[in-house]
């Protein structure tokens, strides 16, 4: 049996609670505050921000996680405001939140997490945001995974949650997660809050090296505008029985699908963005090169405005390949747009321009993940190893969004 998709919100892994509600952070009014409660004894592992400038939360999430060695209770997660350079008020305002909500969970105080999102320089409405706290616990259940999943969502116009699972010796196994990205991304722990929950117990070295891997092959290989941010944060939980390592490779790909469904979202998701464009790398002597090559590709300014213009111009995407500290001969390379071959061995090929303009077209056009794809494919003929980068069109609506709204 293999994993499978659910869609029920509230088929979720056994033992977490979740709450969202609005706190009127957000002049929309939208839900804006969201808690994540594990279980006791759970094994938390977190990943943020490679920016020298980054939020005060990112700096507690880490000296939390490093001093509990991973063993936390809870996230505490507010949209609209990044309370990032907020100078030292940043700082007390994330301390003050995870104290008052410690001492209403009867957990202390570093046992709690905190994630903030929205406008860079805002402060948090701390007044709001502490009144709210008994409301956010009391909604606490495992049913408010899709609250939760709304109240982080600053620019994004679709949440984005996933949930599989599957049976693994008789055992009933769930993985979810939501997260949170539409501007501001780029594979440097790209600018995003995710969140992954597994109800199966993993031991803390184990589980770190399993997400570190999935990150890479998720989260840190898409990019909508090439900009990263001060409050990156990807953050997982594992709580429960202990499972046998023979199947740690079966909970692996567990959590490869849903990181890479949740990037792709994200991507796709970018802000004014119609179809995804999908990046592969083939045949390079190793995974490394073929990621620095499909990465260099899916962030291409000119490849994104090449696909929003629907033009086959093949010469940005080589270009782009050329753009890297790699090493390799253009007159091995054969390219692909689809199934349309533009390059054999480095020499261009006669093809229907037309036709691949045509199959641009129709991506641009397609259902929503299902077809909306725009698939580059470049083969080095160098050895074995294969990556994936995702990126997206860029299109006048990006700098329309990105001109009426303070990051």
């Amino acid at each position: 049996m293999a994993w499978t998709f659910i869609n029920d919100s509230e088929e979720i892994p056994d033992s977490f609670l979740f709450s969202g509600i609005s706190a009127g952070l957000k002049v929309s009014k939208k839900k804006d505050l969201a808690l994540i409660l594990a279980p006791p004894k759970s094994i938390f592992t977190g990943f943020f921000t490679n920016s020298v400038v980054r939020a005060s939360c990112v700096d507690i999430c880490m000296s939390r996680l490093q001093e509990s060695l991973g063993l936390v209770r809870a996230i505490l997660i507010n949209s609209g405001q990044a309370n990032a350079c907020t100078g030292d008020k940043g700082l007390i305002d994330s301390l003050a939140a995870t104290k008052e909500l410690g001492n209403i969970l009867g957990i202390s105080e570093s046992q709690i997490l905190m994630c903030s999102t929205g406008v860079i320089g805002e402060p948090i409405p701390m007044k709001k945001l502490l009144n709210k706290l008994p409301l956010l616990v009391n909604k606490l259940d495992k049913r408010n995974f899709k609250d939760a999943s709304e109240a982080i969502l600053t620019t994004d116009l679709v949440s984005k949650s996933f949930i599989v699972e599957r049976y693994i010796a008789g055992r009933r196994i769930r993985i979810a997660g939501f997260a949170k990205g539409s501007g501001m991304i780029y594979p440097n722990m790209a600018t995003m809050l995710a969140f992954i929950v597994c109800d199966v117990g993993i031991e803390k070295k184990t589980w770190d090296l399993m997400l570190k891997d999935s990150l890479q092959t998720s989260f840190n290989s898409i990019s909508v505008d090439g900009e990263t941010s001060t409050n990156d944060s990807f953050i997982a939980i594992n709580s429960g029985e202990l499972i046998e390592k023979q199947y740690l490779p079966i909970i692996h790909e567990g959590i490869d699908i849903v990181c890479e469904k949740l990037a792709k979202s994200i991507v796709r998701d970018g802000e004014g963005a119609n179809c995804l464009i999908e990046v592969i790398v083939e045949n390079a002597k190793n995974k490394s090169d073929a990621l620095k090559i499909a990465k260099s590709i899916a962030n291409s300014m000119l490849v994104k405005t090449a696909i929003h213009g629907c033009d086959p111009n093949w010469g940005r995407i080589i270009g782009a390949a050329g753009n890297t500290v790699v090493q390799f001969k253009l007159n091995d390379v054969d390219l692909f747009i689809g199934e349309f071959q533009i390059l054999r061995k480095g020499n261009l090929i006669i093809f229907d321009r037309e036709k691949v303009t045509s199959y641009i077209k129709s991506k641009m056009n397609g259902d929503y993940l299902v077809n909306d794809i725009v698939r580059i494919t470049l083969n080095l003929n160098q050895g074995k190893s294969k990556s994936i980068a995702w990126g997206c069109d860029l299109s006048k609506k990006y700098v329309e969004i990105n001109s009426e709204y303070t990051t």
